[in-house]
């Protein structure tokens, strides 16, 4: 089948599968692997879990890295999350295959609560975030 768009005939698309089980549940187990090397500062699984692009991107609460070794360099300077650290409210939605956001809050005894947003891409068969963010707050209200 084919449609007109701005007087250009395309093919058409099939409809974007939103939360496919499989794929949210792929996306799970990696965010959480995740989450184990962040306590456990294995850096060797950090490094593997962003994206080597320059375009990878992780904002910090005081911190901003673009690209694979800014990230690397950066973990190397600190050390692993509080092992107190607990997830909660994690919300994925999968994008067809390939795609997928991970949000989620977190509490720790640094205090206050943190907010963590994670975009996730299938790149060679593997999932790797391509774009991440930290930030905390002092009261779940603001």
């Amino acid at each position: 089948m084919l449609r007109v768009a701005s007087g250009r005939v395309t093919p058409a698309r099939e409809p974007l599968e939103i939360d496919r089980p499989d794929v949210v549940a792929e996306v799970h187990a990696a965010f959480l692997a995740y989450e184990v090397a962040l306590v456990d500062h294995d850096l060797a699984v950090l490094d593997d879990a962003f994206w080597d692009d320059p375009r990878v991107v992780r904002y910090g609460t005081a911190d901003a890295q673009r690209g694979p070794r800014d990230i690397a360099q950066w973990r190397r300077k600190t050390g692993p999350v509080p092992r107190d650290r607990v997830l909660r409210d994690t919300q994925i939605t999968a994008f067809g295959d390939d795609l997928a956001t991970v949000w989620t809050h977190f509490t720790d005894a640094i205090g206050g609560v943190g907010r963590q947003s994670q975009v996730w891409m299938r790149v060679d068969g593997a999932w790797r975030i391509v774009a991440a963010h930290v930030s905390r707050v002092d009261d779940e209200s603001a």
